[in-house]
């Protein structure tokens, strides 16, 4: 059962093991757990552990409006297959040109590309096509980026399309369940403040945590520090 009273949550690692255990019925068909950086990394981490999944990082940035950066006309979600979300809402007072939307998406890629690199290296994207996904945040608040990747996960077309947070709004769960194949979180108070405030420990997460939590679990997956078996 689905909490709709605010809950606490230790660290993001406690809110990982306690979403594993509400995935558990997933880990048959090998799923894939997506995280955003960098605060989705320890809860995913967690999820992937318990599931025995791989564990890649999904990246999303914004693009603002032309000289109106702080304003997103629409976001770039990386991956196998690049995609461009725009926020159809607003697109048709900004009316950008098709020049500047695909200089910024390039700009965007990019960053995205520099980002990878020093996560995980020359390794490339794994493919989400007919797979399971799990797409993992700390938290959603407004919710922008994580509307942003589910919206361009589905372009991929996965066999199923999961989306995992340990906290969001209420009102927002009915806002999400149409973007994707199955909702899962821990809390959904109706008196949502921050994401944060539902942590005891909510510090932000470092470049360096990310990276050796990612490598750790591409070296369980490649069976690198694994006890033999008896």
């Amino acid at each position: 059962m689905m909490h709709r009273s605010a809950i606490r949550l230790r660290n993001r690692s406690e809110a990982g093991k306690a979403l594993a255990g509400k995935l558990a019925h997933l880990a048959g068909l090998h799923p894939l757990v997506l995280a955003l950086p960098r605060g989705g990394v320890p809860v995913g981490y967690e999820i992937a552990e318990a599931l025995d999944a791989p564990l890649e990082p999904l990246f999303v940035k914004k693009i603002g409006a032309p000289g109106y950066e702080e304003l997103a006309i629409g976001a770039v979600a990386d991956g196998d297959n690049p995609q461009l979300i725009l926020n159809e809402d607003i697109l048709p007072q900004i009316a950008p040109s098709s020049d500047y939307l695909q200089s910024e998406m390039r700009r965007k890629l990019a960053e995205i590309e520099t980002r990878r690199r020093a996560y995980i290296g020359d390794r490339e994207p794994i493919n989400v096509g007919g797979r399971t996904v799990i797409l993992v945040d700390d938290g959603i608040a407004t919710g922008a980026t994580v509307k942003a990747a589910l919206k361009a996960l589905r372009r991929a077309m996965p066999a199923r399309l999961v989306l995992a947070v340990p906290v969001l709004p209420a009102d927002a769960v009915s806002e999400f369940r149409p973007e994707c194949d199955e909702l899962v979180y821990l809390s959904a108070p109706r008196a949502f403040r921050a994401v944060g405030a539902h942590y005891d420990d909510f510090s932000q997460v470092d470049d360096s945590e990310v990276i050796a939590l990612l490598a750790r679990r591409q070296d369980a997956m490649a069976g690198i520090g694994r006890k033999p078996s008896r």
